[in-house]
């Protein structure tokens, strides 16, 4: 069996890695070729095979597959020859809308990306309120799988301690130091109609932030894929860089509360239980103008909102009572988001996609289908 992998355009990362990694401890005999970029190459580890996204012998992979798993729309020229079975996980529950749904998007971009979506065999959606957002949204009429995250599996992994261990270790990180995760989505005006080069502006004071919270405390940032290269860092910042990290799930564990704004980010982090902030200093504009939402943040966030970076750092530094306000509203928000995190994901889709090579039966995933499912697509 040949099965092809693609994360974000080229990373090693996200449930196509959990995914690699059971089937590679399952010892399913199969080639695994992943795509990766220039960028990303060192993220891999030796023994994996890959090849460059979008090079003339990445199409011939993807042709010649029989399973894709990948967590993004592929944005490439192939065709999907008959018998191949094509896997989207998606990369995570969504707050702001997406695809068909959106307020805006660049001409042609969606019709493009409609040719990806067409090739699909099998769907994951991360809980029951994200299904058919995920239908309506990509105009999908095929098998949705509520199975919850692979890759969020490891969140709930008896390995968690571990790991948040080596992570802090390896970023130098004191045992007694506060980690603050800050993972800030993109703006699509930025990325599509920006300069290319630094279209993301750090909106965060770092003079205050250290002078209020000291060397006690460490920003940690993580920008989503799409301008994770327009940010400079100077030496001597309060900020270290983790955006060439290879797995955000090793930065929720090393983590002691999380920074978002819109981001997926949010959903995951809450399988851990710790403390969410949302600095949110542009929701109007983001909210009404550039990309709308699915529900009202400000009613459903299980933690507070802020809009300026005075009234963040002030909440980072009182955590502890800003966690006691919002425990009710961050119980609810996990039971509607996240109760199919239970360590058990990555199982549920192997049971799907390898029905004779796994232990099926054991566990179980709920199937939606829309009124014309094509099965050869």
């Amino acid at each position: 069996m040949n099965i092809v992998y693609a994360a974000f355009r080229g990373h090693f990362s996200d449930s196509p890695r959990a995914l690699y990694e059971a089937l590679r401890a399952q010892g399913v005999d199969a080639t695994h070729t992943w795509l990766s970029a220039p960028h990303t190459q060192a993220g891999f580890p030796p023994d994996v095979r890959t090849l460059t996204f979008g090079s003339p012998e990445s199409i011939a992979a993807l042709e010649g597959a029989d399973l894709v798993i990948s967590n993004d729309h592929i944005p490439l020229d192939w065709e999907k020859r008959p018998g191949t079975t094509y896997l989207q996980t998606w990369h995570g529950t969504m707050l702001k809308r997406i695809h068909n749904d959106v307020l805006w998007a660049p001409e042609g971009r969606l019709a493009y990306l409609d040719q990806d979506i067409a090739r699909w065999d099998l769907l994951l959606s991360p809980n029951s309120v994200t299904t058919e957002r995920l239908r309506k949204a990509f105009g999908y009429s095929g098998p949705i799988h509520e199975t919850g995250l692979p890759r969020n599996d490891v969140l709930s992994s008896p390995r968690r301690d571990e790991i948040r261990a080596r992570v802090r270790s390896d970023l130098g990180i004191g045992a007694d130091q506060t980690v603050v995760l800050y993972t800030p989505t993109w703006r699509d005006d930025l990325v599509f109609e920006g300069s290319g080069e630094r279209d993301f502006e750090f909106p965060i004071d770092l003079d205050e932030f250290s002078a209020r919270l000291g060397e006690d405390h460490v920003l940690l940032l993580r920008l989503h894929n799409m301008v994770m290269s327009r940010l400079e860092i100077t030496d001597g910042s309060a900020v270290r860089d983790v955006c060439n990290h290879p797995d955000i799930a090793d930065l929720y564990l090393a983590a002691d509360m999380m920074v978002t704004d819109y981001s997926s980010t949010m959903f995951d982090f809450a399988v851990t239980g710790k403390p969410q902030l949302f600095y949110t200093y542009d929701l109007d504009r983001y909210r009404d103008q550039l990309r709308g939402f699915y529900f009202d943040l400000a009613e459903v966030a299980p933690g507070p909102l802020v809009a300026t970076s005075a009234e963040l750092v002030s909440a980072i530094a009182d955590i502890d009572a800003v966690t006691a306000e919002h425990a009710e509203r961050y119980a609810r928000f996990r039971e509607t988001f996240c109760h199919l995190e239970d360590g058990a994901a990555t199982q549920r889709v192997l049971d799907l996609i390898l029905p004779s090579a796994t232990a099926s039966g054991q566990h179980t995933s709920t199937t939606t289908e829309g009124d014309d499912v094509r099965a050869d697509r």
